[in-house]
Formats: C-alpha cells, sequence, structure tokens
C-alpha cells in the first residue's frame, strides 16, 4: 500500500545547524506501509535494487527516501551502525577516489559547493562509507557512488534529526 507523499515539519536551523536555512515545512518523504518483522522501528534500512532508504517507524510504516548508491561492484551490503554525526562535514577522498581522479584536491572544506558530502554526513561503522546529502541532486535514484549513501540535502537534514549515533543500518542488494 502506497500512502501520498506528507508535508514533514524539518527544525533545519535550529535542529543541526544549517546557516541562512529557518524552520519550515518541505516535502521529505513519503510515509509507505513497511510490514517487514525483521526489522525493528528505528533502524534504516537501504534497499539498493530499489535505491530507497527506508526509516522502520511503528505500526508497520517508514518513512522512505529516494537515494544514489554505490556503482556496480561498488554498492555495499551489510549491516552497520552510525557512529558519528556531522553538519557540512569537510571531505578527503579515498585513496581509491583519489586514484581514479587525482586531480582532486586532498581536501574540500565543508559548506564548499563541490564538497561531495552536501549539508550533513552520518559516519557508518563498515569502514569508508557514510549516509550524506549531496550538491549534485542529479544523481538521486542512480547507481553513481564509491559505496557511500547519497540524499538530498533535504532529505539527509530530515534523516539527520532523527536519527542518534549507534542507531543500525542494514544495507540489502
Amino acid at each position: 500500500m502506497r500512502i501520498k507523499p506528507f508535508a514533514l515539519v524539518v527544525m533545519i536551523g535550529s535542529l543541526i545547524g544549517l546557516a541562512g536555512m529557518e524552520t519550515r515545512t518541505v516535502m521529505a518523504a513519503e510515509l509507505v506501509g513497511f510490514s517487514d518483522a525483521r526489522f525493528r522501528p528505528g533502524t534504516i534500512v537501504i534497499k539498493n535494487s530499489e535505491r530507497h532508504l527506508y526509516l522502520v517507524l511503528r505500526r508497520g510504516q517508514a518513512i522512505r527516501y529516494k537515494i544514489a548508491v554505490g556503482r556496480p561492484a561498488k554498492a555495499w551490503t551489510g549491516r552497520a551502525q552510525i557512529t558519528a554525526k556531522y553538519v557540512k562535514p569537510a571531505w578527503s577522498p579515498s585513496p581509491e577516489v583519489r586514484r581514479d581522479f587525482p586531480h582532486l584536491p586532498a581536501v574540500i572544506e565543508g559548506g564548499a559547493p563541490n564538497n561531495p558530502m552536501g549539508v550533513a554526513a552520518m559516519t557508518l561503522s563498515n569502514g569508508n562509507y557514510a549516509i550524506h546529502g549531496t550538491n549534485r541532486p542529479g544523481s538521486i535514484g542512480r547507481a553513481v557512488s564509491y559505496g557511500c549513501i547519497r540524499m538530498a540535502n533535504r532529505h539527509v537534514a530530515d534523516l539527520f534529526q532523527r536519527v542518534g549515533v549507534g542507531t543500525p543500518v542494514i544495507a540489502l542488494p
């Protein structure tokens, strides 16, 4: 069963301190039915094949966000948990990215328009991966990353305020 998209009040300015943005109502995601008993409320479930991230709620529901996933042979599956949360994080390319794009700088400062992390990031316990925003919204819905999960900036801001360090994350094929 699909429920129409709904507006969520996202307290971006006060909850995660994003400069220049005020509390406002945005179309953040869809509230959908989600009855998979393997996943407890509060769990993030990533379905790579669907290119969606679900935040499991109570009463058989979840908030569904459209995402970008890893390229073929780069997407990860398995279990992790959120280890840290950052607002406007700086970004350094991994050795693999540096090998493929040697022209990239060693660090791109947080908030820079060319920073691939967007407005916020949540690092994962499985290595160099994160759930993060993007300054390239056209990548959402595609398999384009080196394993990270990309979300629209407004969506990552919404998810950021809903979850904490230690939140379980399960990525499925």
